[in-house]
């Protein structure tokens, strides 16, 4: 390794450096060698904080806190699929994973657990790295036309988008997605650390309203071609229908959804890593679930004759939808969340308080968790400077009383 690294350091990035053949990609290259290795540089004045927690590491431990919830991603696409085509009689045709299905010889059977994760895996798979790359390519123009170095944020962002998807969406709408979200929701802003709102939310939001039937429509959570099957949450706002799923199987991820966000215990796993590591506020996680039962608790006593999702009981909201998905990875974004321990309370409390309030009192639009996290993030930055204020004004005073 000690040989490989001495090539690297001579051989290969004097090409990338100031008068080199290559000194206009440098930026690409210094972000391969960032993610091989550590860098060089290191500040040793008295003045500098040491942490062993930077940028890079905060985000490799959210990347594999995120593993618990791509594993039931592929796993459940495939597990939803499976379900449906070993019920037909006639397998349809026109979809290129189906066709890999049959050639490696592992048939639909929803009870065997290879040929639900192969077969989720050919759908998350290509979408993870088609995001990867599309978000990759726009991080690296942008670094060098600014001559700033690859922050390791899209990396995060890239995974993330995805198992915000349905299964079955088509390949461009992804990459254009994934590009309004890099692009509009972090660039623009200055790249990271100044985007106000969330950029894989931005770009979900933008697939949302501009191609809804491919994101939104019951035809979408299930990757079989034709079958229309709702959402359970569609299933609970709508008074025709019943629910067809337990709160154990919500729990453990084993309904139609957006492939990511379907399995509450994954998420509480990656929960568990980012706040031992330090890395996501306990209180924002806590905060947005209390907004969340305080309020739906609230509806439930209300009641309604003709909403049904009056009477959903707060553990229902927690395991339907993108609500523990959204609490645990969305909301807790270091960046678009709030900075101060107060202004955090307030921040989860509002945004567990605006899902219930979408979900429940507009029921042609059931799932909230984007649209109320992407709302706060607006409002973040005021919630900050109130309590900054605050904090300012009551030093003053506490200055002013010792003269």
């Amino acid at each position: 390794m000690k040989a490989f690294l001495n090539f690297l350091d001579k051989k290969i990035t004097p090409q990338f450096e100031k008068g080199g053949k290559l000194h206009g990609m440098y930026y690409l290259w210094e972000a391969l060698d960032g993610f091989l290795y550590t860098h060089g540089e290191q500040t040793k004045g008295p003045s500098h904080s040491r942490d062993a927690m930077d940028l890079k590491r905060m985000m490799i431990t959210v990347f594999w806190a995120l593993m618990p919830a791509v594993f039931m991603a592929m796993y459940n696409t495939g597990y939803q699929a499976n379900l449906i085509l070993s019920k037909l009689v006639e397998i349809p045709g026109g979809s290129w994973q189906r066709v890999v299905m049959g050639w490696i010889g592992l048939g639909f059977d929803p009870s065997n657990i290879l040929s639900n994760l192969i077969h989720g895996m050919l759908y998350f798979a290509p979408m993870y790295i088609l995001s990867l790359a599309m978000g990759g390519t726009w991080e690296v123009i942008f670094a060098c036309v600014r001559k700033h170095e690859i922050n390791e944020g899209f990396l995060v962002t890239s995974l993330l988008f995805p198992l915000l998807l349905p299964p079955d969406i088509p390949y461009w709408q992804a990459a254009l997605g994934i590009t309004f979200g890099i692009v509009i929701g972090k660039e623009v802003f200055g790249g990271v650390g100044m985007n106000i709102l969330n950029p894989a939310l931005t770009g979900r939001a933008f697939l949302f309203f501009a191609y809804p039937a491919q994101i939104s429509g019951d035809k979408v959570w299930v990757a079989v071609d034709g079958i229309s099957q709702a959402s359970p949450l569609a299933q609970l706002a709508d008074t025709g229908m019943t629910l067809s799923v337990s709160w154990m199987d919500a729990f453990l991820g084993f309904v139609p959804g957006s492939m990511g966000e379907t399995s509450a215990l994954a998420c509480l796993i990656g929960a568990a890593i980012i706040i031992v590591t330090g890395i996501a506020s306990w209180r924002i996680m806590l905060s947005v679930v209390l907004g969340m039962t305080g309020l739906s608790l609230l509806f439930n006593m209300i009641g309604s004759l003709t909403n049904p999702m009056f009477a959903v009981s707060p553990l229902w909201h927690f395991v339907l939808g993108g609500f523990a998905f959204g609490t645990v990875f969305m909301a807790t974004d270091p960046v678009t969340a709030a900075f101060t321990n107060q202004g955090k309370i307030i921040y989860g409390l509002l945004i567990g308080m605006l899902v219930v309030l979408i979900r429940v009192i507009n029921p042609a639009f059931p799932e909230g968790v984007m649209l109320a996290i992407l709302f706060m993030n607006v409002f973040a930055p005021i919630i900050d400077k109130i309590f900054v204020n605050k904090h300012i004004k009551r030093r003053l005073s506490r200055i002013e009383a010792s003269l």
